[in-house]
């Protein structure tokens, strides 16, 4: 069954040449400098095409997580712990050397082509077909199909996207 989503993605590939794309990277801990701690940094370990739940790469297929959009830390007061979390993420993009605006991705994983099952997130086969989970409530859908909404919407985002 990996012969047909090497296929797809391959397709996809080449369709997507001239894209544009999007910075994915690990978030890295502050280490301890002379017993100072330092602030946490995302560094960057590649770029690949954003197509809704996956991220392509040259090699890789990766199953999305988080998107963060860079922005130097500021100091200022929260309503919500989750929104300290999210400016603390920007600023850590913002150290690992993520222009400002710009988007990076992070707490993304590899999807194995060889491993998927029926019950694989978000990729998924089923009946020798490959499928996609587009959204946690939402229901499978055949990854070809997907993967041209995506692509146009890539190519060609709605006014004011």
């Amino acid at each position: 069954m990996s012969r047909r989503l090497t296929e797809l993605l391959r397709e996809a590939r080449a369709r997507l040449s001239d894209a544009p794309r999007e910075r994915f990277g690990d978030l890295q801990e502050g280490r301890r400098l002379l017993g100072i701690p330092r602030p946490a940094r995302i560094a960057t370990r590649g770029l690949a095409w954003h197509l809704g739940v996956l991220l392509l790469t040259d090699d890789d297929v990766l199953a999305t997580g988080d998107i963060v959009r860079s922005r130097a830390e500021v100091r200022r007061g929260f309503a919500a712990e989750s929104q300290r979390r999210r400016a603390e993420l920007a600023a850590a993009a913002a150290r690992g050397g993520v222009p400002e605006g710009e988007t990076v991705h992070i707490g993304w994983t590899v999807l194995d082509p060889d491993g998927l099952s029926a019950r694989s997130v978000p990729l998924a086969v089923r009946g020798g077909d490959v499928l996609v989970r587009w959204s946690a409530a939402g229901g499978y859908m055949p990854l070809g199909r997907y993967l041209d909404e995506r692509i146009e919407l890539l190519r060609h985002p709605p006014e004011r996207a």
